[in-house]
């Protein structure tokens, strides 16, 4: 599937021509917060235009076909409790198919032993096992407690936010290899940070957002189902529908603002606005220039939040050859330089894809080897679970999205240490006319494609509300 959007009109000779428009709302960014909130404020009865620095739209989904092999380069799971994107998704006509799960998985522990087992519990001991629930339980507990809408607000907020969750976790467990593989379920399974670099109460958020830790721990519910035909079409799709309405190649350099109006100037389009909607992750506001500059506030707010690292690794085999041998495809170890892998076959493929991450500091370590010599350690990880057949892919691709220019990590935004008690509270509120909306900022849903959606529903919402009492005060 593809669809072609205008991106900018010529003179006959080839050289671009600089639109001004007038809308009633400019959204800068066209991922799926971006796009959803353009549809929302339409179907209210607002202009829009939504202008991408991208080639393409999506943000930080995208299904592309790499040697002759259909990859998701980026976000592609939906999980049961993802209702909002479920809804969007029947309503853009998308189906969805189940992860394939069948058979045994495999766990590679601490002392590098390979261990095949079933079921939803590692093949640790007896204490690592205890200590494992036992943490699981109390970080069940906390989400529960603290919640995903305002986890600054907590009285344990500060307490929790001043300790890294590595530190947390040997607070309450002195079992090192529980530890470790609790912290790769927030820390490289998602956050994409040391353990060391976030706090616990950021530990606790993400754990709030899929409505509880062992949700997180449970790759069946986190990893459910996929889009058939890929991820990327909520955005086409939303997209199509806005038609001319979204303008690519065009990174916005300035946004002029005051309390009643915006002028976005981007590369391809000048646009005047009653409002704006910054549709990108936080990590990229400062590639805007402001005029006048924003507050002190959200100067010191956005140098506190920052994206992840991780390489999602693709393998693409003539057959799934794991299933054969009675795999179901999924491995995990805290140690291992592909600390997680899954069977990520497309839906009716007869190959196998394998789809594996590399986190933080072990992709920092990889990034310094040549090209190949990275290919060659990371099959040679991925062949640890699953065996020498995976040493060699017909197709081998690797997502670096700390590399893309306009998103510079992965998966979302997290505060460092101490910042999300002292700032959360301020990252939605509107500057004048300029809104936030990302799956960076989201509660239920943070950092995933349903969050991007909620809050482009939530902050199109705002906008609409925000219009009708301007109106009436005119």
């Amino acid at each position: 599937m593809a669809f072609i959007y205008w991106s900018a009109t010529t003179d006959g000779h080839g050289e671009d021509i600089m639109q001004n428009l007038d809308r009633d709302v400019v959204i800068v960014g066209a991922g799926p917060s971006g796009l959803t909130a353009a549809r929302e404020l339409k179907k209210a009865g607002l202009s829009v235009a939504v202008l991408e620095a991208r080639d393409r739209v999506g943000g930080r989904t995208w299904t592309d076909t790499i040697d002759g092999a259909m990859l998701e380069i980026g976000g592609q799971w939906v999980s049961p409790d993802q209702t909002v994107l479920m809804e969007l998704l029947d309503e853009l006509g998308l189906k969805m198919y189940s992860r394939y799960r069948e058979g045994e998985s495999v766990y590679i522990g601490a002392d590098g032993k390979r261990t095949q087992y079933t079921g939803d519990t590692f093949p640790v001991n007896e204490n690592t096992k205890a200590e494992m629930d036992k943490l699981v339980a109390i970080l069940d507990e906390l989400a529960a407690e603290i919640g995903p809408t305002e986890p600054w607000a907590h009285p344990k907020a500060r307490e929790l936010d001043t300790i890294s969750f590595h530190h947390w976790l040997r607070q309450n467990s002195n079992d090192e290899e529980a530890c470790n593989n609790i912290g790769l379920f927030i820390a490289g399974g998602m956050l994409t940070k040391p353990a060391h670099a976030f706090s616990a109460l950021q530990a606790v958020l993400m754990a709030a957002s899929a409505g509880s830790f062992s949700h997180l721990t449970d790759e069946d519910f986190i990893l459910d189902k996929r889009v058939i035909g890929g991820m990327q079409q909520v955005s086409l799709l939303q997209a199509a529908e806005l038609g001319d309405d979204v303008v690519l190649n065009s990174p916005v350099r300035t946004i002029k603002w005051d309390d009643n109006n915006v002028t976005v100037v981007s590369e391809q389009a000048t646009v005047n606005a009653r409002f704006v909607i910054m549709a990108v992750p936080p990590n990229l506001y400062s590639r805007v220039s402001f005029d006048p500059p924003l507050p002190r506030r959200q100067h010191q707010m956005h140098q506190h939040q920052s994206l992840g690292l991780v390489i999602k690794v693709h393998a693409v085999y003539d057959t799934p050859f794991w299933r054969e041998e009675g795999l179901s495809g999924t491995g995990f170890s805290a140690g291992a330089l592909v600390q997680e892998v899954y069977d990520n076959t497309n839906h009716g493929d007869t190959r196998g894809t394998l789809v594996g991450f590399v986190s933080d500091e072990k992709a920092d370590a990889v990034f310094e080897l040549s090209a190949e010599d990275r290919k060659k350690a990371i099959l040679e990880s991925i062949a640890g679970f699953l065996g020498d057949k995976a040493l060699t892919p017909e197709v081998y691709y690797e997502s670096d999205w700390g590399s893309e220019e306009w998103t510079r990590g992965a998966y979302a935004s997290s505060y460092d240490l101490g910042g999300l008690h002292r700032y959360g509270k301020d990252q939605h509120a509107n500057v004048g006319p300029i809104y936030w909306s990302s799956s960076d900022l989201a509660a239920e849903g943070y950092q995933h494609v349903d969050g991007a959606v909620r809050m482009g529903q939530a902050t199109a919402a705002r906008i609409v509300e925000a219009n009708k009492l301007a109106s009436v005060a005119v």
